[in-house]
């Protein structure tokens, strides 16, 4: 395994894209016309895009000759039964429902298993899966391991608090959980991994108690990659044998392909009950399209059929980690407080220990998000209290997120070294004048995930007291 300062990628660059750097009175001008929405500046005002690795992967020359291959039949196409047989033997799951991308597949699964009031608990929901399932009625709950929040390094801190999980089936009853989730890897935690022994301890859990298991398998070969490099006993195992044990120990999973499949769009859901399968597909129909295409274009399957057998490569992955490792060190360097192992996406970055004068309230990420903009033109998200924070509706109080994390996304093959250099070179900059960020407020939400569309401002001083 690759363990040199700066990772090499195993692979050469055929095809480039231009990008550029506004003036720094521009990107003042960009970030104040978006209201502080770092979502709402166009992305050719973005000089290095860390929001998302989602749908930003570059794709490989098989990729691209895959997509020439497209069947666009409506029904039955050949592209689909490519794309079915793939998923299948990475899944060892018999029905396969495609859909354009993974909240698709969040809203097929939980119109269809969750009923009113029943509790969904997860290591941890990523934003479209809570607010998803808070959509049909469901209350997600949160179950991450004691890890999850120390500053200390550890392996697989995306874990499930399987303690905390069977204590919470003993009082809540069965009959009031829909579905147990484990997300791999852990989003929301940081990225970090779950162990194999953590996957198999709550699958055990849940048919002792006869519920209904499911990944959110976003990142499953990344997940994978940890297994064999951290865990004892899967060192010797193939990616593709470790993948094949963990879908083992579940009754279905939810994928954006977007992420581990190494494409622009897509999704699924893969299972092996027959009759949850039809009422899936019944429900696609209404609100993406025939079973065999899902919202998808025939050249989309396909590519997405090559691209979760290169994800699985691990010469590829061993890059993959090593290059958001890399970042994860020049950001420490530059002095910012990172979660710790870095994950396999991105690096997540402590704003409320860097930033430590702006209370949770005053949302300390969307500061750091704002001000690695306006330095660089670098575009990052924050992962703190606009984007899971709340209001106790009885008593009024904000009740912030568990940490404020800012993440640094990093996309698929799409950036060398160089550009990594330059971000750190930024967060260097920022750590001089740290003590000058501003903390913010919002101006207008909306009810579900309010962090793509809010506008937010500044927060102003309190006036003084003159008669105090």
């Amino acid at each position: 395994m690759r363990r040199q300062e700066q990772p090499t990628e195993p692979y050469r660059i055929k095809s480039v894209e231009p990008i550029r750097l506004l003036s720094r009175p521009e990107r003042e001008e960009k970030i104040v016309a978006a209201n502080y929405n770092i979502f709402k500046i166009d992305a050719e005002d973005i000089y290095i895009d860390l929001l998302t690795d989602s749908g930003t992967a570059a794709m490989s020359n098989r990729q691209w000759a895959a997509l020439m291959m497209g069947d666009e039949s409506y029904a039955g196409a050949r592209s689909f039964r490519r794309f079915e047989k793939t998923v299948r033997e990475i899944t060892g799951k018999k029905w396969v429902v495609p859909c354009h991308q993974g909240r698709v597949a969040e809203n097929l699964v939980f119109s269809t298993l969750l009923e009113k009031g029943q509790f969904v608990p997860n290591n941890t929901h990523f934003d479209t899966t809570r607010g998803n399932c808070l959509h049909k009625g469901g209350v997600p709950i949160d179950l991450p391991c004691r890890e999850s929040e120390s500053n200390e390094p550890a392996p697989f801190k995306g874990n499930m608090n399987t303690e905390k999980l069977a204590a919470f089936i003993e009082e809540k009853g069965a009959n009031q959980i829909a579905m147990v989730i484990v997300t791999v890897t852990n989003n929301s935690a940081g990225g970090q991994a779950v162990s194999m022994a953590n996957i198999r301890e709550v699958s055990e859990i849940c048919r002792g108690h006869h519920l209904l298991f499911y990944f959110d398998c976003a990142r499953f070969a990344e997940n994978a990659y940890f297994i064999k490099r951290d865990e004892p006993g899967y060192s010797g195992k193939s990616i593709e044998e470790i993948v094949a044990e963990m879908f083992s120990y579940v009754d279905g999973a939810m994928m954006s392909a977007k992420k581990d499949g190494l494409a622009n769009i897509g999704g699924f859901v893969a299972l092996n009950d027959e009759d949850v399968y039809r009422r899936l597909a019944e429900l696609l129909i209404l609100i993406e399209g025939f079973p065999t295409y899902g919202g998808l274009a025939g050249r989309d399957l396909d590519v997405l059929a090559v691209g979760l057998q290169e994800v699985m490569d691990f010469d590829y992955l061993d890059f993959r980690i090593e290059q958001v490792a890399y970042l994860g060190r020049r950001i420490k360097e530059a002095g910012m407080p990172i979660v710790e192992p870095t994950g396999g996406h991105a690096v997540f970055i402590d704003a409320g220990r860097l930033l430590e004068h702006i209370p949770p309230e005053q949302f300390p990420g969307v500061g750091l998000v704002t001000e690695f903009y306006v330095e660089g033109g670098i575009r990052a998200v924050e992962i703190g209290s606009l984007m899971f924070g709340s209001t106790d509706p009885e008593s009024g109080k904000f009740i912030p997120a568990p940490r404020e994390l800012v993440r640094m996304a990093v996309p698929r093959r799409v950036y060398t070294n160089s550009h990594l250099d330059y971000i750190a070179e930024a967060a260097s900059r920022i750590v001089a004048r740290k003590d000058d960020i501003k903390g913010y407020e919002i101006a207008r939400e909306s009810e579900f995930l309010r962090h793509f569309t809010c506008d937010m401002r500044i927060r102003q001083s309190e006036p003084v007291n003159m008669d105090s």
